[in-house]
């Protein structure tokens, strides 16, 4: 996996973020997802340096502090005052309220039913802060540093311990009526799921999260918790790319149907693993569902940002709040 720095520094020296765009600090923050990570860029510099921490504490308020902790040591090494932050930005891994800053709930861990993350936030440093979930920053980030830097509308689609999505539409990150937008994961497959034909409907998440890919890897015989060994499996493997990209396929028609994207990204755990076969898959399989509605290809492609994809997502929200 290729290093994000020089992708970061190289948008930072071509800015266009109004009339802070060239002085002070920007901290980026990725809470909840695998580890914790804090990156900050320097506006007059035009440098980024990253932290990362493996994730500590069994509580919301546990891993809040370990959070903290490492963005002020990031902070510190860099000789940064607090003061110096012009804006922070937040990605945090479950369903938030973007507009208010509170984090609905976890799916992973309990105690953060309607915690005011952004006021934490504020409270710890003193900088404005904004606050979203990490498929809509990892579609922010992507769109600004990374591989969809030079188009002006894209979707992206997270496929991980849940089924997420983000969209850059017109150069801005989409929220819809609630902020809600983009989460594709929670939509049945269809009225019949042909996989499961007696049984209620399931959706995109159900059937294409890690725990989804786990379970139908048992129900054709390889049980195993390690997606490297389903996806490489001569047996199973085929059979999971075939009936993900198939999923797929029929979604991300709709999607460019709806929207007339340029481009639509992939990322995710599951994504990464299934790699070139399920995104070759999915590209082969899209005209099928297409019909003659569109005549120009659209781009589907992997996502390069990597790990650091969230913080660097939560720079960029930090970042598109300055142009206004």
């Amino acid at each position: 996996m290729n290093d994000p720095q020089p992708l970061v520094q190289d948008r930072l020296r071509r800015n266009s973020w109004g009339f802070l765009g060239n002085q002070g600090h920007i901290l980026g923050m990725d809470i909840g997802s695998y580890g914790l990570r804090a990156a900050l860029i320097d506006l007059h510099n035009h440098t980024y340096q990253r932290a990362y921490h493996e994730t500590t504490g069994s509580s919301a308020s546990g891993l809040l502090e370990a959070s903290l902790t490492l963005a002020r040591d990031l902070l510190a090494q860099q000789g940064v005052e607090p003061a110096r932050l012009v804006r922070i930005g937040v990605g945090f891994a479950g369903p938030v309220d973007a507009r208010s800053g509170i984090v609905q709930r976890s799916h992973r861990m309990p105690g953060w039913e309607q915690f005011p993350l952004r006021q934490h936030v504020e409270d710890a440093f003193g900088a404005v802060t904004l606050l979203d979930n990490d498929a809509n920053l990892i579609a922010l980030g992507e769109a600004t540093f990374g591989v969809g830097r030079d188009t002006h509308s894209l979707f992206y689609l997270h496929l991980s311990s849940g089924v997420g999505g983000g969209l850059v539409l017109d150069g801005r990150l989409y929220h819809g009526a609630t902020t809600m937008a983009g989460e594709v994961g929670h939509a049945i497959v269809g009225p019949i799921d042909p996989i499961y034909p007696n049984e209620p409907p399931r959706t995109l998440e159900q059937r294409l999260s890690i725990s989804g890919i786990l379970q139908r890897s048992a129900e054709l015989g390889l049980s195993t918790d390690m997606l490297s060994e389903i996806f490489g499996d001569t047996r199973v493997g085929p059979q999971i790319i075939a009936e993900a990209a198939d999923l797929l396929a029929v979604r991300l028609s709709q999607i460019i149907a709806l929207i007339d994207p340029q481009m639509i990204i992939l990322g995710g755990v599951v994504a990464r693993h299934g790699g070139d076969t399920l995104l070759g898959a999915i590209k082969q399989r899209i005209p099928t569902y297409m019909a003659s509605l569109i005549e120009r290809p659209v781009q589907i492609v992997p996502s390069v940002l990597g790990f650091e994809s969230v913080s660097i997502g939560a720079l960029a929200l930090a970042l598109e709040s300055m142009r206004d």
